[in-house]
């Protein structure tokens, strides 16, 4: 379903997500979450609108998605659509790509549906873009970066507006049946955020070989 370095090993991501979500929880136990701003990107924590730990999880979100903003910023067309190699992905279709995971999450985790029971209408609109390869080199290109903007955008406000439905209690749901083995909703989502942190790095890389492109200092 996902590109091999899309997926985490399973014993060292488990493990990490729960240390993170025990250490977590602990804080929410020991005293009230005080709540930040939507707009402080440099506060992870509890935010208004969300309980405490879908607060976190969502300011977590938007500071990864902040810096793949200031990644692709000012891009034109030919830029998105730069190829380095014959088995590169052009920055267009990594965007591209960011969206169609995010949307297989949000059927994973709020329609509960199974990777093998996408509907067809995912798969004729994200299956190109989720899978990358040949057939995305060959069909993802010739958009602007608000076009790639756009889907972003409209994903990530989906998935807002479904976690502001939604609770603590729902986050650490367990799918027993998850390809990796028994994993909550919480450790899906922190795996939406670290893959695009995944895919931030690739793009970096593909914007410091984009023909004119100046040295990097990062």
């Amino acid at each position: 379903m996902f590109p091999l370095e899309c997926m985490p090993s399973r014993r060292n991501f488990l493990k990490t997500t729960a240390a993170l979500t025990t250490g977590l929880s602990g804080l929410t136990l020991l005293s009230p979450p005080a709540y930040s701003e939507d707009a402080d990107l440099t506060i992870v924590g509890p935010k208004k609108g969300f309980s405490p730990e879908i607060g976190t999880l969502t300011s977590m979100m938007a500071f990864m998605r902040s810096q793949v903003l200031r990644s692709v910023k000012g891009m034109s067309q030919q830029d998105l659509d730069f190829l380095l190699d014959s088995k590169a992905n052009r920055i267009g279709a990594l965007l591209n790509h960011l969206a169609a995971v995010e949307t297989f999450f949000q059927l994973s985790t709020f329609e509960g549906l199974a990777p093998k029971n996408l509907p067809k209408e995912f798969k004729e609109k994200w299956g190109v873009p989720q899978e990358l390869g040949d057939p995305a080199r060959e069909a993802i290109k010739g958009h602007s970066l608000d076009f790639y903007l756009n889907l972003l955008n409209d994903t990530r406000e989906k998935t807002l507006a479904e976690f502001r439905k939604r609770d603590d209690k729902w986050l650490m749901a367990v799918d027993k049946d998850w390809g990796w083995g028994p994993t909550n909703n919480y450790c899906k989502w922190f795996h939406v955020t670290e893959h695009e942190a995944n895919h931030n790095g690739q793009i970096k890389f593909l914007k410091s070989r984009l023909p004119g492109a100046k040295p990097s200092s990062e």
